[in-house]
């Protein structure tokens, strides 16, 4: 099961994530990612099947490593 998590303390707001994955990511008020699947704010979520190739996308595509993963 792939598992997500956004480290917002090192994200840069470039929208990467969201623009690649809107299915799992998504921005705050200030640019800032989170995952936006149910408790994303706090831990690492599951991530749908249906999302997982474009959240790893998103992952690999992140330019400050921000996106974390747990497969």
């Amino acid at each position: 099961m792939a598992k997500t998590y956004v480290d917002q303390e090192t994200c840069i707001a470039c929208e990467a994530c969201y623009s690649t994955c809107p299915g799992v990511y998504e921005s705050d008020d200030d640019g800032y990612s989170f995952v936006k699947l149910p408790g994303g704010l706090k831990d690492f979520v599951e991530v749908p099947k249906e999302f997982v190739s474009k959240a790893m996308s998103a992952r690999d595509e992140c330019p400050t490593e921000s996106i974390r993963w747990i497969d």
